[in-house]
């Protein structure tokens, strides 16, 4: 049975109660990787394992959320195209508060906490509350892609550097960022969040000198059994992307031109090399 919950007037939250007597208790930030629950570390089973309170973003998939205690109460704080159950400021206050009660906090959040999933500042909150905090690194949704496309991120010949963007900045903006450093070829872009800014992307990329014909992929669901991928050209992308919808990611650059768009079939020759080893 999960603990009672009584509401606290502050910042509109419903906190559980802890013992008061105990020790402060701490947070965790633990990457739950990109949805597929074998992808979950065993370092962050292990300490989802420890928790009195889940605190969750809507990524995270239910068989992750299922492995939990069944006396941790699972809180959503799910955010999705700027829709927001609570804001990141009563989130912070909320991992605070919690863990000043003596309670174990797992903010469990999608792919990985410090890759454009403000774990940053729910660090900081911690830290400024004198909240023990600490961190559990995760999959990030592009290596996952990455992997089930069967398209490397980097490659001796074709990728000699990868970057991480976010498609998604505050009033519609452009994020700001080095486009003539993007556009370089050899140069592996993944953005994050980038379905709806597709158009404005890939033409600052185009406009910045990137080929038109340069390969890329479209993931949306990386790593879940609802994975869909699209392979498609830097030229294209603003098109394709706008027939989807869901957590995607665009993957831009030489290296993609490996990428299939089927299963890849990687299972029978892992077991033929299994098979083969100690004979």
């Amino acid at each position: 049975m999960s603990r009672p919950v009584s509401p606290k007037s502050k910042a509109g939250l419903v906190l559980l109660q802890g013992d008061k007597s105990r020790n402060a208790g701490r947070v965790w930030l633990v990457g739950a990787g990109p949805g597929d629950p074998d992808l979950l570390t065993v370092k962050a089973l292990r300490v989802l394992g420890t928790a009195d309170v889940v605190v969750h973003d809507g990524l995270v998939s239910p068989e992750i959320l299922a492995l939990a205690p069944h006396s941790a109460q699972l809180i959503s704080v799910a955010k999705r195209k700027s829709r927001h159950t609570f804001a990141q400021d009563e989130i912070n206050a909320m991992l605070v508060a919690f863990a000043l009660e003596g309670l174990t906090v797992v903010r469990l959040k999608g792919g990985d906490p410090f890759i454009f999933g403000r774990g940053g500042e729910e660090l900081e909150a911690c830290r400024a509350a004198g909240v023990e905090c600490q961190i559990v690194p995760g999959v990030t949704a592009a290596l996952a892609a990455s992997a089930s496309a069967g398209a490397p991120l980097t490659h001796r010949t074709s990728a000699q550097a990868v970057t991480f963007v976010t498609g998604h900045a505050a009033r519609d903006e452009d994020p700001d960022l080095d486009w003539p450093a993007l556009a370089r070829a050899n140069h592996t872009v993944v953005i994050y969040m980038g379905l709806t800014a597709a158009p404005r992307i890939a033409g600052r990329l185009l406009d910045a000198g990137r080929a038109a014909s340069t390969p890329a992929l479209i993931v949306v669901d990386a790593s879940r059994p609802s994975e869909h991928r699209i392979i498609t050209t830097l030229g294209d992308l603003a098109a394709e992307a706008a027939e989807l919808s869901g957590p995607a990611l665009l993957i831009v650059g030489e290296a993609m031109a490996l990428a299939q768009a089927g299963d890849v079939a990687w299972a029978p020759a892992l077991s033929e090399a299994v098979a083969g080893v100690g004979a």
